[in-house]
């Protein structure tokens, strides 16, 4: 894509408030979205998350009313939710390593450097559920984009009961909680909101040059 292109598309993104139920996206987009949120940075490259992919209607339904009532979650043709670690162990960083001594080769030894630093990093308490938030945002931002390339409409939503999910998803008993949400479809023709100029404040306010 060109810069224009890229431009083009993010402009036309906005947060969906009403999607056409009817409409579905496709599996070949869907596992192209799928990817891109797994190739997410995320710090260390630890990735402190668990995507959570719901497509059963009734499950969205019954999120609903965890949702502040917000038809997004069940009207969308897929909605993520992002799920993050509470607590990150040096169990989950040796599993970790052990992913990149697989992907790469080597040894765990040649990454004791690497453990020793992630291991101080976490015994001065840095790995909190409220860092793993942080990195959850940063997949929200990705997944976005993404969307937004392929013509795919997204919201994301902080309105929510997270206790609720957690529990609806299974979440609590596995160590993890629901961070941020994004449901992913196709806009309604109705929905006011699409045809709305975006609100930025421009460059010369939001950008400083050193």
């Amino acid at each position: 894509m060109n810069p224009a292109e890229i431009l083009t598309a993010l402009n036309w993104r906005y947060a969906t408030k009403v999607f056409d139920p009817t409409k579905k996206i496709p599996a070949d987009t869907w596992a192209a979205l799928e990817e891109s949120l797994i190739l997410t940075p995320s710090s260390y490259g630890l990735q402190p998350w668990k995507f959570i992919v719901v497509e059963d209607q009734e499950l969205k339904e019954q999120l609903v009313g965890h949702s502040w009532r917000q038809r997004q979650v069940a009207d969308c043709s897929h909605l993520v939710v992002m799920a993050v670690k509470k607590a990150y162990s040096m169990e989950d960083a040796d599993s970790f390593i052990a992913r990149m001594v697989e992907t790469r080769g080597g040894s765990a030894e040649a990454l004791a450097g690497f453990r020793k630093m992630l291991s101080g990093t976490h015994a001065q308490g840095y790995m909190t559920t409220e860092w793993a938030k942080m990195q959850a945002y940063i997949a929200l931002g990705q997944f976005m984009t993404a969307c937004a390339l392929l013509g795919i409409d997204t919201c994301p939503m902080e309105g929510f009961v997270a206790a609720r999910y957690d529990e609806l998803l299974d979440l609590e008993s596995r160590g993890m909680t629901a961070a941020v949400l994004c449901p992913a479809g196709y806009r309604h023709p109705d929905d006011r909101y699409a045809g709305l100029p975006k609100v930025r404040f421009g460059k010369e306010a939001m950008i400083e040059r050193r």
